[in-house]
C-alpha cells in the first residue's frame, strides 16, 4: 500500500538528544554501529559496520564518492585596516575565470566589492610559501546567497610588501614598508624588483596548491571538538580534491574492509560529486517543491558506466555508499531512462518521496539532519514512515548521529 505523500517539511523533523551528535570519529573505522533496514519487512537489525559483508552477495556493486574534502576555511587579514578574515570556499566558478570561487566571508558586512584579503601569516608560520609568494584575494561581487564571488592569486612578497604590525601602530596592523632597506640601498616608498629566481618560484606556486597548504578542513557547525586528524574527514580511497564537505557514509570503509569484500565478489565502483555547503542547510520553505538545489559538479566515467550496466543485466545490486552517490546514480540514470552512460556536467536533481528509482538497489548512508535534503532523500527511499521508525529506533538505541556518527543499511 502506498502511503500518502507529503511536501510539508515541517513533517521531515525530528528531536534529537544533543549527547548523540558524534563530536569525533570512532577508532577504528568499521567499528561504527550498522542499523540493517528491510524495506520489504520493515524489519531491522543492529550490527556493526565490518559485518556488512553478511549483507552483500557475489556480483553486487558498490558505488562510492571519490571526492576528497578541499581544506577550505582560510583565515586572513584585510589589507588596509588588519582586520581579522574568514573566508570559506563553497565552489571553483571557471565560468568567471580562472581561480575564481564562490565563498561565504566572515564578517560580511565589511567586506565589500573591491576588498583584498591577504592569507596566512608573513613570518613563516604556515602562510609564507615557497620563495616568498603568498595568497591574496579580491572581492568581486555579492552573491544572491549572501556570499561572495572572489578571485585569488598567488603574488610575490616583494611585490607588495606587508607587515603585521610588530612594534608599530596596532591599528594598521598592514601598512607599506616605507623604511629604507639599506641592504639593498632602496628608496624609501619602493619595493626592490623581484629576482629572476623569486619571479620562477612564484610562477610554479598554483592557487589551489596554496589553498591546499594554508586551508583548514571545513568540519559541520554541529561538530565542536578539535579534529586531531583532518584524514579522519576523509574517505580512505577519497582520490580528486573539491568537496566542501566529507561524502560521510564512506567514513566507514577501512582498506582491510574493502579487500574483504571484493574477496567475497562485491565489486566497487567510484563517481565523484563535489559536496557543497548546503548539505548542512535546513530547507527553509514549508512547501519542499519550492527549494532550489544549487548545482554541484558531477563526474562518471566509461568504465564505471559499463561497470554498472554490467551489474544490471547479470542480476546483481547497485549499491550506492551515501546519498551522493545517489545522486549522481540517479542524474544520469534519468537521461536515458535507467541506462547509465558516461557523463562529466553538473546535476541539481533533489529527490523527494514519490521520487521513482531506476538505479540504485541499495543504499549505505548515515544518520541526517532534520529538515534537510538528505533526510528528503532516504525517505523517498525507504519510505517517510519507515524512516521515522528506523531514526526513532536508532535514538533508543543511543546510536551515533551525523557526520561522525553510525550508518544505516537499506536492503
Amino acid at each position: 500500500m502506498l502511503e500518502n505523500i507529503t511536501f510539508k517539511i515541517s513533517d521531515f523533523d525530528y528531536d534529537l538528544p544533543q549527547e548523540l551528535i558524534a563530536q569525533t570519529p570512532i577508532e577504528p573505522r568499521d567499528a561504527s554501529r550498522l542499523l540493517v533496514v528491510h524495506r520489504d519487512s520493515g524489519k531491522f537489525e543492529h550490527r556493526h559496520f565490518r559485518d556488512i559483508g553478511a549483507y552483500l552477495r557475489p556480483g553486487d556493486l558498490l558505488i562510492a564518492n571519490q571526492s576528497r574534502v578541499l581544506p577550505a576555511r582560510l583565515l586572513g587579514y584585510r589589507v588596509g585596516t588588519g582586520g581579522s578574515v574568514e573566508v570559506l570556499l563553497l565552489a571553483e566558478r571557471p565560468d568567471l575565470g580562472f581561480d575564481y570561487w564562490e565563498t561565504l566571508v566572515r564578517p560580511g558586512r565589511r567586506l565589500r566589492e573591491g576588498s583584498h584579503i591577504v592569507f596566512g601569516d608573513e613570518i613563516g608560520n604556515d602562510g609564507e610559501m615557497q620563495q616568498g609568494a603568498f595568497l591574496q584575494a579580491e572581492v568581486l561581487e555579492r552573491t544572491e546567497a549572501g556570499g561572495r564571488i572572489v578571485r585569488f592569486t598567488v603574488e610575490n612578497r616583494s611585490s607588495l610588501t606587508l607587515e603585521r604590525g610588530r612594534g608599530r601602530d596596532k591599528s594598521r596592523p598592514y601598512e607599506r614598508q616605507d623604511m629604507v632597506d639599506q641592504g639593498r640601498g632602496t628608496r624609501a616608498g619602493v619595493n626592490p624588483a623581484p629576482t629572476d629566481e623569486a619571479r620562477s618560484a612564484v610562477h610554479n606556486v598554483t592557487v589551489r596548491g596554496v589553498i591546499e597548504q594554508l586551508g583548514r578542513m571545513p568540519l559541520p557547525p554541529y561538530i565542536h571538538e578539535t579534529l586531531r586528524d583532518p584524514e579522519r574527514y576523509q574517505t580512505v580511497y577519497a582520490r580528486i580534491m573539491g568537496s566542501a564537505a566529507a561524502p560521510t557514509a564512506g567514513l566507514h570503509f577501512t582498506p582491510h574492509l574493502l579487500e574483504q569484500l571484493r574477496q567475497q565478489g562485491v565489486r566497487v565502483g567510484f563517481v565523484t560529486l563535489h559536496i557543497g555547503l548546503d548539505t548542512f542547510r535546513p530547507i527553509e520553505c514549508e512547501d519542499v517543491r519550492e527549494h532550489k538545489m544549487h548545482s554541484e559538479k558531477i563526474d562518471l566515467d566509461a568504465p564505471t558506466a559499463e561497470l554498472i550496466n554490467e551489474t544490471g543485466r547479470a542480476g546483481g545490486r547497485v549499491v550506492a555508499v551515501g546519498t551522493t552517490a545517489v545522486r549522481v546514480l540517479e542524474s544520469v540514470g534519468s537521461f536515458h531512462d535507467g541506462r547509465i552512460e558516461p557523463y562529466h556536467g553538473a546535476t541539481r536533481l533533489f529527490i523527494t518521496p514519490g521520487y521513482r528509482f531506476r538505479v540504485v538497489d541499495a543504499m549505505i548512508t548515515n544518520f541526517h539532519l532534520p529538515r534537510s535534503t538528505l533526510l528528503l532523500l532516504v525517505s523517498a527511499f525507504a519510505s517517510k514512515s519507515l524512516i521515522e521508525e528506523a531514526y526513532q529506533e536508532a535514538i533508543r538505541e543511543r546510536y551515533r548521529f551525523y557526520s561522525f556518527g553510525d550508518a544505516m543499511l537499506m536492503l
